[in-house]
């Protein structure tokens, strides 16, 4: 399948703060694209926020800030629940493993949004999507891919039968033992991440997609390389993780699938806490082995969390730059 480039843009024109990351994006139309992103001071601290921008035609056009308490912010996830209706997902908390999930939904594409409330009341720990986008099966089941890292780092699935009005949780799921765990405590000064995340050990934020042989995740690691994870019943069960034939930097991986093609972008760089360079689309005809499709970025710099999602003919691709802004493409399938 060929990917035919269609243009290139940032989020934002001028960042309105000294740092963003984490982005989600999604298309309500062929004009319109939804792209959401943390932003504030540095990663972790009380000032951060959630910004969602509105870009028409490839051309950002205005953005709203979201914060509902004191705390850190974290993540935002966007999902179409269905053509009128809207989901955004973030986390809030200034520590990790106690980050409560937030939801608010939009029915005019984007333009306003609903008060935020918690996911679900009382969890502190992250339920629902923690960094990639929920799938809805073709049952019209939706799994939120989750993650904790509460001790050690394991991920899991939120099921919904009644679009994300009720939550249902997996069995947790923990990387094999046996797999060595990378640590160079120099690399890991050179990623500008909060400082509690650098002694997790594991396999968090999933990404998902469905074919004929079921449901399927890959999973950041510590341990140099993606995992995956399969699962024959929607969701309710998971096989134990193995590793395919792509390094992993522990930092966040997206997935797409369209018509028989998965899609994978990630920095392809071995080693916990690699580099965050470069960013790179790839293709998979078993989701086990990867053909480099895109050469996204290559400087020395960071591109990172990469989120893909697909609309109609298309692809579209967003990804953190430099902290200073989140670069998105779009291409068309040929």
């Amino acid at each position: 399948m060929r990917l035919d480039h269609q243009y290139s843009t940032y989020a934002i024109d001028t960042l309105p703060c000294r740092m963003c990351h984490a982005s989600a994006v999604l298309p309500v139309t062929e004009a319109r694209l939804l792209c959401a992103f943390f932003g504030g001071s540095y990663e972790g601290e009380a000032d951060v926020g959630i910004y969602l921008c509105i870009l028409e035609n490839g051309v950002y056009r205005k953005h709203s800030f979201i914060k509902v308490n004191d705390e850190a912010h974290w993540n935002p996830v966007l999902f179409r629940i269905s053509d009128d209706r809207i989901a955004m997902f973030f986390k809030a908390g200034n520590v990790i493993a106690q980050w409560s999930t937030y939801i608010c939904y939009s029915s005019d594409g984007g333009e306003s949004w609903t008060e935020p409330v918690l996911l679900i009341e009382g969890d502190r720990g992250g339920r629902g999507p923690v960094r990639n986008p929920p799938l809805r099966l073709k049952s019209g089941r939706i799994l939120c891919p989750a993650s904790s890292e509460q001790g050690e780092w394991h991920s899991f699935v939120d099921i919904s039968d009644d679009n994300l009005k009720t939550l249902k949780k997996s069995d947790d799921i923990y990387a094999d033992h046996a797999l060595s765990a990378f640590r160079d405590r120099e690399r890991e000064k050179k990623i500008a991440v909060s400082e509690q995340s650098y002694g997790g050990q594991g396999i968090i934020q999933p990404a998902l997609w469905e074919d004929e042989s079921g449901v399927h995740m890959l999973l950041r690691s510590t341990f140099g390389r993606v995992l995956r994870s399969d699962s024959m019943d929607e969701g309710q069960t998971w096989s134990k993780p193995y590793a395919v034939n792509m390094p992993n930097n522990n930092s966040g991986i997206a997935t797409a699938y369209y018509k028989g093609t998965l899609f994978l972008a990630c920095n392809p760089v071995e080693g916990n806490w690699g580099e965050r360079s470069p960013m790179t689309l790839f293709t998979s005809e078993n989701g086990v082995d990867f053909n480099e499709a895109v050469v996204l970025e290559t400087l020395k710099a960071e591109f990172s969390y990469p989120c893909l999602s697909v609309f109609n003919n298309s692809l579209y691709i967003s990804y953190t730059s430099k902290r200073t802004n989140i670069r998105i493409h779009k291409y068309n399938f040929v």
